[in-house]
């Protein structure tokens, strides 16, 4: 993953736009927690290393910084003293860690909030927007819909529009959909998606991925003969085929 690679901004270059840094080595999340972070309309970096993530804490001097403590086998957790250090800022801790430790360590060193992966993406938007609102003073304006070619995700509703149809998504459905359209022509494995989904500690089904992926495809009309959104890549795993381009709607 590029250093520091600044996404397209949501905010049209006003200068007191909220700056979000994330510091995730996995790609298919950092993609995943970048698009929801789309849901504001910040400034938004990326990078997937400690050394890219201190440099742009002390010259881009973020206004939140969103770290997965695990990344570089742990070293991400020193980054939490290395934005304490710095200007003033809220940062929230992300883990696929389940034990007690983990989340003390997080909170003693200065972590405003703590979200364990796999999430759900409006509980992402919405704990994002608390740490910036106590951190700024006001969190912006809140983007509730996105449009990822020619489907439209209104996170306040946890509902789909796909042309004239509106579809009601389960927490694990909403997703599944922004795992895959985060990462549009990218193919992620079932080991990916369980993992991202499911966290590493999920007994394995044989089939969970794919009974998860029909059900979406179904919610959303996709032929699998003909994909229009998910495409199955044999023996590979899955593909999100409507385009890349994310847009505010």
């Amino acid at each position: 993953m590029a250093e520091a690679a600044a996404a397209a901004p949501a905010a049209k270059g006003s200068e007191r736009a909220v700056r979000v840094l994330l510091v995730v080595g996995d790609k298919p999340l950092a993609n995943t927690i970048d698009l929801t972070l789309r849901h504001g309309r910040y400034l938004r970096q990326v990078t997937g290393t400690v050394d890219g993530a201190k440099a742009a804490i002390a010259e881009w001097k973020p206004n939140l910084l969103i770290v997965d403590i695990d990344t570089e086998a742990g070293a991400g957790i020193q980054l939490i003293d290395e934005a304490r250090n710095q200007s003033p800022m809220g940062v929230i801790a992300l883990t696929r860690r389940s034990d007690l430790r983990g989340k003390l360590d997080a909170f003693e060193r200065g972590a405003d909030d703590y979200i364990g992966i796999p999430f759900v993406p409006d509980d992402l938007v919405a704990r994002a927007r608390a740490v910036i609102r106590r951190t700024v003073g006001s969190a912006g304006e809140l983007v509730p819909r996105l449009r990822i070619g020619d489907l439209e995700i209104d996170v306040l509703n946890r509902k789909v529009l796909a042309g004239e149809h509106e579809l009601h998504l389960t927490s694990l459905e909403q997703a599944l959909l922004y795992l895959l359209a985060a990462n549009a022509g990218s193919i992620l494995t079932r080991e990916q998606i369980l993992d991202a989904l499911w966290g590493t500690d999920f007994v394995i089904e044989s089939n969970v991925v794919d009974r998860h992926v029909r059900a979406l495809r179904a919610k959303l009309q996709n032929d699998w003969h003909k994909p229009r959104y998910i495409e199955t890549v044999p023996g590979a795993g899955y593909r999100f085929v409507s385009g890349s381009g994310v847009e505010d709607s």
